[in-house]
C-alpha cells in the first residue's frame, strides 16, 4: 500500500520545503520534503501535544 503524503497547508510554494503527514493504520507518519527519507512515527495523542507544545512556545529553545 502506498502512502498518500499531505502538504502542510502554510507550504505556498509547489516545491518549496515543507512538513508532509500520512496515516498508516494507527500512526501519523511525518516527514520534511526536502529529506523524505527520514521518517517520524506518531500516535495521535502524540502528534497532538507535539503540536500544542509548538503551538505555546514551548519548543523554541530547542532551535
Amino acid at each position: 500500500m502506498e502512502l498518500q503524503w499531505q502538504k502542510s497547508s502554510y507550504s505556498t510554494q509547489p516545491d518549496g520545503d515543507c512538513i508532509e503527514l500520512a496515516t498508516n493504520g494507527n500512526k501519523v507518519l511525518l516527514r520534511e520534503s526536502d529529506d523524505p527519507t527520514v521518517v517520524t512515527a506518531l500516535s495521535r495523542a502524540h502528534l497532538r501535544a507535539l503540536l500544542i507544545a509548538a503551538d505555546s512556545g514551548a519548543l523554541d529553545d530547542l532551535r
